[in-house]
């Protein structure tokens, strides 16, 4: 069974970092787009960063570029997004999901929730001003 966990939300102040994991089991990452997407109160998912594992590639939405780094450890099957120079614009829950597609996809075509296959529940980031 495929599951994602994603963890490391929480309230930080604007500038401050924070470390998110997504744990993955019921699969390996060989072939997989994995994906950081977030969800403001009342606005739909944007896709954030994402990693393909097998050959480290990343891939970032302008907003968050030069600040939020992916990163993956495929010896843990993990998945991270390190955040930095957090904003309350950033704020928002959370989700990791994967997609079997090269990253090339994403790149090409967008960020689009319906291209990938599973999601973790999300977590919380909160970033007061």
């Amino acid at each position: 069974e495929v599951q994602l966990q994603a963890s490391g939300g929480g309230l930080v102040h604007a500038g401050g970092s924070l470390r998110l994991s997504c744990a993955a089991s019921g699969f390996t990452f060989d072939g997989y787009v994995m994906g950081w997407f977030r969800q403001a109160p009342g606005k739909g998912r944007e896709g954030v960063a994402f990693i393909y594992p097998s050959d480290g590639k990343t891939f970032y939405a302008d907003s968050v570029k030069g600040r939020f780094t992916v990163s993956s450890d495929n010896a843990k099957n993990t998945v991270y997004l390190q955040m930095n120079s957090l904003k309350p614009e950033d704020t928002a829950v959370y989700y990791c999901a994967n997609g079997k597609f090269p990253l090339e996809l994403v790149i090409n075509y967008g960020s689009k929730p319906s291209y990938f296959n599973f999601w973790g529940r999300g977590t919380q980031v909160t970033v007061s001003s």
